[in-house]
């Protein structure tokens, strides 16, 4: 079939067109900047140069292309990750902007269906600690991840609740794998190798992991599988800090993380990254697997960490059953 992808050249939508193209669809990707147009074609998609931020020529470029699916996986996000400064506002306006302007492109082009991205780590502290679809988000979480999360939570609403064409919403997992924070040469990577990514507390937050061909892969299972809705796109082993932090200073060859009491990690770093180290929960894949029919390739960051830090999405990447 023929598929729009929005931010095809980013960590997640250049696997994303790989798999894509195997499986015989006809793709366009867009990307924001010139320079990564040969990313997107050698990828095996026709590369197109669009501003998500154009109303008119995003609805110009879903039109030409004629795509039976448009999916969306638009982001900025910096190439530091730094819970400390970060600025999600460049993300966040391509989400409520882009999306926006996606989502009425979509509309006025006639699309049968529209995935776009979401995250897995948006739940409300509070209850359980690995949540479903239908658990609260955290609406209230500390700057400046409360208008992050509060763009996403509109988002969904817009996609999913669309009557124009069928609307799935994935919420992927914190990514691991080429070209994220969490490859070898990534800043994750770094701030841990200098341990200055530390335990905090009793690390009880719970984390719930993805490998980028895998997240790719749920998505390819979403053009034509499961209802209009909301789906966790994670494996199948959320965990908490005090587990995955040191498993991954040894896969890296980094030093065993430093531990912090959690009230010096407020004041040092904040509100928001001791939050992220204490109060985050992890979620169900319970609902994509059944509805997609996905199973992710790697089940375990346990074992991804160890083998596919840096493997080629594509070589890992899992089939929908």
């Amino acid at each position: 079939m023929r598929v729009f992808v929005a931010g095809a050249s980013g960590v997640i939508g250049v696997p994303l067109v790989r798999q894509l193209v195997a499986a015989g669809h006809e793709v366009t990707g867009t990307t924001s900047k010139q320079e990564n147009v040969s990313r997107v074609e050698a990828a095996g998609a026709t590369a197109v140069v669009c501003d998500a931020l154009d109303p008119q020529a995003v609805v110009a470029t879903v039109r030409d292309a004629a795509p039976e699916v448009v999916i969306s996986q638009l982001t900025r996000l910096p190439s530091e990750y730094n819970p400390r400064k970060i600025d999600y506002g460049p993300t966040n306006r391509a989400r409520a902007e882009g999306g926006h302007n996606l989502i009425e492109a979509a509309r006025v082009a006639g699309v049968r269906r529209l995935v776009t991205q979401s995250v897995a780590f948006l739940y409300a502290p509070e209850g359980g600690w690995v949540k479903p679809e239908d658990e609260p988000v955290w609406l209230d979480a500390p700057p400046p991840f409360d208008e992050s999360i509060k763009v996403l939570d509109a988002n969904e609403r817009k996609v999913s609740e669309s009557t124009a064409f069928e609307g799935l919403a994935l919420r992927y997992g914190f990514f691991y794998g080429p070209g994220t924070y969490y490859a070898s040469d990534g800043s994750i990577a770094a701030q841990v190798r200098k341990r200055r990514f530390p335990l905090v507390g009793s690390g009880d937050a719970m984390t719930s992991y993805v490998h980028v061909a895998d997240a790719a892969a749920a998505t390819v299972a979403a053009l034509d599988r499961g209802a209009p809705g909301i789906y966790n796109v994670v494996d199948d082993d959320p965990a908490p800090l005090r587990e995955w932090l040191p498993a991954f200073a040894e896969a890296i060859g980094a030093k065993r993380p430093l531990r912090v009491p959690a009230w010096v990690a407020r004041l040092a770093a904040g509100r928001f990254a001791s939050a992220m180290s204490g109060e985050l929960r992890g979620a169900s894949n319970a609902k994509a697997k059944a509805a997609l029919g996905w199973q992710p390739a790697l089940p375990s960051w346990r074992e991804g960490f160890r083998t596919a830090l840096d493997a080629d999405p594509a070589s890992r990447a899992a089939t929908p059953g």
